[in-house]
C-alpha cells in the first residue's frame, strides 16, 4: 500500500484527493505498490526559497522533488521511503497533473530527457 502524507500550505484550494489518486496510479504503473510519499502544496515564496536553497536558482517553480530511497530493492518488510513532491498551485495553475507526474518520476530516478518525456506522455 502507498501511504501518502499530504499537506496544503499554499493558501488556495487544491484537489488533494485527486493528487493522491493520481500519485497512486503513477506509482503503480511504475511497479511501486508499497511505500511512503509526501505531497506538499506550497506558496510561491516557499517554492522560491526551496529552489534557491537546493538548486541555487532564485525563482519560484512549479514542482520540486526530494527523493529518498529511489528504485533500489529494500529488505522484505521495510517500506520504501519514496520522498516528497512539492507543488505550487499558483505557479502550476489549473493543470496540476503533468507537474505532479513529472515530480513523481523524478522521485523514481528519471532525469530530464526523452525517456522521461515519453513516460510522462504515456501517464497523462
Amino acid at each position: 500500500m502507498i501511504r501518502i502524507e499530504l499537506e496544503n500550505r499554499s493558501g488556495v484550494a487544491v484537489d488533494e484527493g485527486g493528487a493522491a489518486t493520481l500519485s497512486r496510479e503513477v506509482l503503480a504503473a511504475e511497479g511501486i505498490e508499497e511505500g511512503d510519499l509526501g505531497i506538499a502544496f506550497a506558496t510561491p515564496s516557499e517554492m522560491r526559497q526551496l529552489k534557491a536553497r537546493h538548486l541555487g536558482i532564485d525563482e519560484p517553480t512549479d514542482v520540486l522533488s526530494f527523493p529518498l530511497d529511489g528504485r533500489e530493492e529494500l529488505p522484505d518488510g521495510l517500506p520504501r521511503q519514496l520522498g516528497d513532491v512539492v507543488l505550487c498551485p499558483q505557479v502550476v495553475g489549473v493543470e496540476w497533473r503533468a507537474p505532479l507526474i513529472h515530480g513523481l518520476l523524478h522521485l523514481l530516478g528519471y532525469d530530464h530527457g526523452p525517456d522521461m518525456a515519453r513516460r510522462e506522455s504515456e501517464l497523462l
